[in-house]
Parts: structure tokens; C-alpha cells; sequence
């Protein structure tokens, strides 16, 4: 076990570059990072190799890979500067109300693109001179090596280059936290007067002429594999990137698309559109505010994540009955 002197003696500027370095993977670009030249970071390198008797990284043609013990050193040394900078916040307590510290929000398309006016608003009405950044947190592609589709979200979470994120996702490892937000499902909108809305029906549903929101142009998505189970199919005959093009495409043509009922409630009158229950039974999405619980001891991302939590409940109990 090291001991006072030996304690002493470590610069806790080196745990910050060994952060960075695993984070760049190359030692150029954790230099510029935190404003040090290449010689500088090698030599500090050497430091921490030294303390640590280990090499830590290995070059590579391609920059540098971490050693078995560096990939060991990874969560305890962020979750050491996670707490020393929650001691450091924690300084001059948080106050809503005078706080000028900006945050930064992640969310997928849908949700920002549901729920951020109100948010915004919120946000701004109980604290005035908070700033906000707002990310687009996209899944990974079908097909992907990843298990989770939303892990290089969460890691953004734990490299603190998010301070909430708002997803699809209940089950998290341990050293996160989640409030939920609200409960997301979907229907089939269309323009006003489209044939289909007069006569929802399953059959209808497939022979129509569908557009399909795809981030990566993909033309099949959760509908495709729930009408797939049934022996059933649909004709995708566009798909565009976000939720926001959908919206204007359906006002002017005589596609329908399945889209967050969020959505086509909160943009409905403005793009002329209309929407029925989605004729295929799904559980809804439990769209979830996320932090990681070194990030909740800071009260700053606390209330932000309350704030997000209570406005959204607001925002339920104001929505109209459908």
C-alpha cells in the first residue's frame, strides 16, 4: 500500500494525461488536448510508468494501445478525478438562480426533437444564465460489433463530455444513475385527409406507401421486423435522416411514417398532419435522463437532472387527451 510520502509525491497531472492518452489512443492528440507539447507528454509518460512499473501504452503505427494494466487503471483513475472534481465544484455550492456553468445535454433525434423547446424554456425560467449544449447521440449501426447500441453514448457520460443523456435505455451498469423520463410509443401520421387515416387497418397499413426515418439510409427499421414475425411486409419508398424532414415531407405527399406520437402531437398543426394508433401492438420506449453517479454527487448535473425529470412531467400533464 503506497504511503504518505509516497502519496506525496504523485502528481495527480499525470492521472489527467493518462486519461487523455487512453482517450486519443495517440500521443500527438492528447498533447494538444491539454496544451503540452509531444516531448512533454512522453517524458510525463515516463513518470507514470515509472510509479506504475508498467508500460501503460504500446506504439503503434497508428498511434499508441493500452497495456492489459493500463485497460485495469481505467475506471478507478476516472472515477479518482470524477471525485476530485465533484470536490472542486462543490466549492462554492450551486445556485440555480446565479449559476452561470454551462451543461451539456445528448439525446437521439427524437427526443430533441419532442422535447427540447419546453425544456429549454424550463431550464431557462429557473436558471437564467445557465448555458446548455445540446449533442445528438446516435445508436450504433445495425449490424454493429457492439452489444449495446448506445455505448459510445454512455462513454461520453463517463469521459464527463456529457453531463446527462436522455435514452432509450433502462438497464445500465451500476456506476450510472437513471430517472425516467417519460414513456415513448408510437403512431402512423400522415397528411390531413390521407385515405388511410379514415380506415386504419393492418392490411392498409402494409400496402401503403411508407417513408422511414434512417439515420444511416438503412430502408428497414423495428416495424419491418415486428411485420416480418407476422410473414408480413411494407413498401419503404423514402427514408430521410431526422424526424424534423419526415414532418414536412408527409405534409405535401401521400406517404404515412410511424414516428414518436411526441412528435406528431407537438408538430401536428403546424405541418397539417394527422396520425392513428400504430396497428401492431409494441411496447413503448422508457426514454431515460442518465448520469453517472461520481457526475450526481456534483449538484450542478443533480438539478439538471431533476429540472429535466420535473419538466417533463409537466409537460405530460399539460398534453392534451388523446
Amino acid at each position: 500500500m503506497m504511503n504518505i510520502s509516497q502519496l506525496a509525491k504523485l502528481d495527480l497531472n499525470l492521472l489527467v494525461l493518462f486519461r487523455a492518452v487512453l482517450d486519443e489512443g495517440h500521443l500527438g492528440r492528447a498533447a494538444a488536448r491539454m496544451n503540452l507539447t509531444p516531448s512533454a507528454v512522453s517524458h510525463a509518460l515516463g513518470r507514470l510508468r515509472e510509479q506504475l512499473n508498467d508500460p501503460l501504452f504500446l506504439r503503434t503505427p497508428k498511434g499508441v494501445v493500452p497495456t492489459a494494466r493500463a485497460k485495469e487503471l481505467n475506471q478507478p483513475v476516472r472515477e479518482i478525478l470524477e471525485q476530485i472534481e465533484n470536490v472542486l465544484d462543490s466549492a462554492a455550492p450551486f445556485s440555480a438562480a446565479s449559476s452561470d456553468r454551462r451543461f451539456v445535454i445528448g439525446a437521439p433525434d427524437a427526443v430533441l426533437a419532442s422535447g427540447m423547446t419546453s425544456l429549454l424554456a424550463g431550464i431557462s425560467a429557473r436558471a437564467p444564465n445557465v448555458r446548455i449544449g445540446l449533442i445528438h447521440l446516435m445508436p450504433a449501426r445495425r449490424g454493429s460489433s457492439t452489444k449495446e447500441p448506445w455505448q459510445e453514448s454512455l462513454d461520453l457520460l463517463e469521459k464527463r463530455e456529457l453531463d446527462v443523456a436522455m435514452l432509450p435505455l433502462h438497464a445500465v451498469p451500476a456506476r450510472f444513475e437513471t430517472r425516467k423520463i417519460y414513456n415513448e410509443d408510437f403512431v402512423v401520421a400522415m397528411r390531413k385527409g390521407h385515405v388511410f387515416a379514415r380506415a386504419p387497418s393492418e392490411a392498409g397499413f402494409c400496402k401503403s406507401r411508407h417513408l422511414l426515418v434512417s439515420l444511416d439510409g438503412n430502408p428497414a427499421g423495428f416495424v419491418d421486423e415486428m411485420l416480418a414475425k407476422r410473414g408480413l411486409s411494407r413498401r419503404v419508398v423514402l427514408t430521410v435522416p431526422t424526424f424534423m424532414m419526415a414532418l414536412a415531407y408527409l405534409s405535401g405527399s401521400d406517404l404515412i411514417a410511424t414516428l414518436p406520437r411526441r412528435i406528431v402531437q407537438q408538430h401536428a398543426a403546424r405541418f397539417g398532419l394527422t396520425s392513428v394508433d400504430l396497428p401492431l401492438k409494441r411496447k413503448p420506449d422508457s426514454i431515460e435522463a442518465i448520469a453517472t453517479k461520481a457526475a450526481m454527487r456534483d449538484a450542478g448535473v443533480a438539478w439538471l437532472v431533476e429540472t429535466i425529470v420535473d419538466q417533463f412531467a409537466s409537460d405530460s400533464r399539460e398534453a392534451p387527451c388523446r
